[in-house]
């Protein structure tokens, strides 16, 4: 190899925003967070769902909702181009998105939860994501109307992470299994 290549020098250029092209359509994924207190997450998610080209987000029970000044600063600006929708309670959407097919998956550890490496998505998988409160987590009703748990293996101290990281992370995995699918 030449110097210049051996080195790597001029083959990368970082991209500029406007030579991004969006894809045609979005993801059958969506996301159902439910009491989440911080507009930083909540902002954090609008621009998860962005970039992952997530179908939906439901946002639930007791947390900020655009428009919020923190919100639209975290989200830059893709509060307004994802597609949402506030729900007073989270049961009854559940119950609607099992019916047109959804697969209900609660990202909480539980006895009976699977690591999210293990998860396998089904053929024609169309997947409602629930995230819980950042201190609580998924409230035991929403546990009960999901068709599975899954978590993220830990191998620090702690037994948990920031709600919109763990989102992101669980988000990409199963839009990656997707993707491939297509």
């Amino acid at each position: 190899m030449h110097g210049s290549q051996a080195s790597g020098k001029g083959i990368h250029r970082q991209q500029r925003h406007g030579e991004h092209r969006p894809a045609a359509r979005r993801l059958p994924l969506c996301l159902l967070a439910h009491r989440l207190a911080s507009p930083d997450n909540i902002g954090s998610l609008f621009r998860l769902a962005d970039a992952l080209g997530l179908e939906k987000l439901y946002l639930s029970g007791d947390c900020p909702y655009p428009p919020h000044r923190r919100i639209h600063r975290v989200a830059r600006a893709t509060d307004r181009v994802v597609p949402w929708q506030r729900v007073q309670q989270p049961l009854p959407l559940i119950q609607q998105l099992q019916q047109q097919g959804y697969r209900i998956i609660s990202l909480e550890r539980t006895t009976a939860s699977t690591d999210l490496e293990d998860f396998h998505l089904p053929s024609g998988g169309r997947v409602c994501l629930i995230a819980g409160a950042e201190r609580h987590g998924v409230e035991q009703a929403l546990l009960d109307a999901s068709d599975q748990c899954v978590h993220i293996g830990m191998q620090g101290q702690n037994s948990s992470m920031n709600v919109a990281m763990a989102c992101a992370i669980a988000a990409y995995h199963i839009t990656r299994q997707m993707l491939r699918k297509l």
